[in-house]
């Protein structure tokens, strides 16, 4: 079944231009003209779609004000929104990302850097939905959990160890979500040593996929693994996240300018902070983390 997104802008050109865009790359399109509309269909039938590409500057209900309900109603507040600014608007851009929106499409915006946008935003809500999947499966015990100790090299063993551990939580779909950014950051920058220069152009190129098998098979990175340690304490949830790389300038990236920020990538510290956790501290050179859930 093809992802359904629903487009909002007072543009009726720019509707049409997106809605032809992303109809032939696969996905299903619903319109909407202005903020008004868009909330009507958002509080009808917003579980059926996987994004949402807003634009900020509207008459009426602006795209900020739509960003702002979404995100403060619960059954849609996982939802990636995509914010349409400007090119160089970065008071705005830091305006959306503090309201929720992880994801931004300059304009004027290419072909590629739409599909790219869009891609790595349903990417996100697939996942979400999947951890949300996982979590309704009922395991009591795993409430009771006191501390446990895993490692992991893979994608696929990451969100393995992501669906166990979340359901320590009272809200283990909320703390799937960034605790899969935070492992898959850990392997991918951490340990196969793929900056996010190198990751951007590997996507723009269709090369990421092999370069991230070759890694994991290249000698100089198969040994290394990431460990994930889970405590419990009285008042809160600990999950520590180490890998065996060289480390990053981590503080750049917890404090990134909004600019850093529009990549199709490279907002896993961000959605980890906002969205999933109550605290996130990097420690030493970035090569470990530890991040709090508070307990009621």
């Amino acid at each position: 079944m093809p992802h359904k997104l629903l487009l909002v802008d007072d543009e009726p050109f720019n509707l049409e231009l997106m809605s032809e865009l992303l109809e032939d790359a696969g996905y299903e399109t619903r319109l909407a003209e202005n903020g008004e509309v868009a909330w009507d269909i958002l509080q009808q039938e917003g579980e059926n779609f996987s994004s949402i590409l807003l634009d900020k500057m509207m008459p009426g209900m602006s795209g900020f004000d739509v960003l702002k309900k979404i995100k403060a109603e619960p059954r849609l507040e996982f939802l990636p929104v995509i914010m349409q600014t400007a090119m160089g608007a970065a008071s705005s851009v830091q305006e959306g990302l503090a309201a929720g929106a992880f994801y931004y499409l300059t304009k004027p915006f290419s072909r590629d850097m739409l599909l790219a946008i869009v891609g790595a935003a349903v990417s996100h809500w697939d996942r979400y939905v999947n951890f949300r999947e996982l979590a309704n499966l009922h395991i009591d015990a795993l409430r009771h959990l006191q501390g446990a100790r895993f490692s992991c090299r893979t994608h696929r063993e990451a969100q393995s160890i992501t669906a166990l551990l979340a359901k320590t939580s009272a809200q283990p779909e909320r703390v799937a979500t960034g605790l899969f950014e935070l492992l898959v950051n850990a392997i991918e920058h951490g340990n196969l040593e793929i900056s996010y220069e190198q990751k951007s152009l590997l996507i723009a190129e269709g090369s990421w996929e092999q370069e991230l098998e070759s890694r994991l098979q290249d000698p100089a990175f198969r040994e290394r693994t990431v460990s994930v340690e889970f405590s419990r304490h009285a008042d809160h949830l600990s999950f520590v996240i180490e890998d065996m790389g060289p480390g990053f300038d981590w503080e750049y990236y917890q404090n990134a300018e909004p600019s850093s920020l529009m990549n199709s990538h490279g907002r896993g510290i961000l959605i980890a902070r906002k969205l999933s956790f109550d605290n996130l501290l990097y420690e030493d050179k970035g090569n470990r983390v530890v991040a709090i859930v508070n307990q009621a």
